[in-house]
C-alpha cells in the first residue's frame, strides 16, 4: 500500500486538474453540461484513480488503476484537442496544459514499468 498524497505522480495530476478546471472556466456556458464536464470528468478521474489503486493490497490491482489513469488522460488529450479545434481553448492554454499532460502520461508509463507487473 502506498501514501498516495506522496506520490509524485500523484501530485502533478491534482496540477493537471487544477490546471483544466482553470482552463474550462472560459468556456462557453452553453458547454457547462457538455464538453466542460467531459474534461473535468476526466482530469479529476486520473488522480483519482491513482489514489484509489494506491489503497489497494496488490501491485496487480494498483497497476491496473494506473492503467485507467492513462486511459483517462489519453480522453482527456482528446478532448482538449476537440475544444481547440472549436476555439473553445487558446493555443498558449493547451499548450501549457498539454505539457502537463505529457508529463503525467510519461510518469504513469514510467511506474507501471517500474511495478512490473502483468494485468
Amino acid at each position: 500500500m502506498h501514501n498516495y498524497k506522496k506520490l509524485k505522480i500523484w501530485e502533478k495530476s491534482m496540477e493537471l486538474s487544477l490546471s483544466v478546471y482553470q482552463i474550462t472556466n472560459t468556456f462557453p456556458s452553453e458547454e457547462r453540461f457538455g464538453l466542460t464536464s467531459q474534461i473535468r470528468r476526466c482530469a479529476v478521474s486520473i488522480p483519482s484513480n491513482i489514489a484509489e489503486g494506491s489503497s489497494r493490497d496488490s501491485s496487480k490491482d494498483f497497476s491496473r488503476f494506473l492503467r485507467i489513469s492513462i486511459g483517462s488522460s489519453f480522453e482527456l488529450e482528446t478532448q482538449l484537442l476537440l475544444s481547440k479545434e472549436l476555439g473553445f481553448l487558446s493555443e498558449r492554454n493547451f499548450d501549457h496544459v498539454k505539457d502537463i499532460l505529457d508529463e503525467v502520461q510519461k510518469m504513469l508509463n514510467s511506474f507501471i514499468k517500474k511495478m512490473n507487473v502483468e494485468v
